[in-house]
């Protein structure tokens, strides 16, 4: 082998290294998109405990939207997880699937002191996030 040929090779090994570890770190560490509401009804400081924006149209194309921009990367495309977190898919639809949603919206997921999922609550509103919610439940398959 040339000096030549080692060096493309070493150059090649630490650009597809900087790549896989970019991802691996960036897991759990991204910055979330602003999500425009301004048409939904507003819901105030206050969570809710239930999704009001359930079967609401405009909230459904919002959160279609805001969740490509924002839970996409770790959930997957239209819902169907690759693997890295949770297929939403399967998340219920109505009170239950609602209580489970907030909570971890609010408080994100660790793992071994690693974040898996920001507190997206500090910085979605609850607009945003409660249409994200009513997307996922058009996406509803049953397990």
């Amino acid at each position: 082998m040339t000096v030549k040929t080692n060096l493309l090779r070493t150059g090649a090994a630490m650009v597809f290294g900087s790549l896989l570890s970019a991802q691996v770190f960036a897991h759990g560490d991204v910055v979330p998109q602003a999500i425009d509401t301004s048409m939904l009804p507003q819901l105030g400081e206050e969570w809710l405990e239930e999704n009001p924006y359930t079967d609401n149209k405009d909230a459904i194309r919002i959160g279609e939207s805001a969740y490509a921009q924002n839970c996409a990367r770790c959930h997957g495309l239209d819902g169907i997880s690759g693997g890295i977190a949770p297929d939403l898919r399967y998340l219920e639809p109505g009170y239950d699937g609602d209580e489970w949603f907030v909570y971890r919206v609010r408080n994100g997921a660790v793992r071994n002191g690693v974040p898996y999922m920001p507190k997206m609550a500090e910085h979605l509103s609850q607009e945003a996030l409660w249409s994200i919610r009513a997307w996922l439940e058009t996406k509803y398959v049953e397990q």
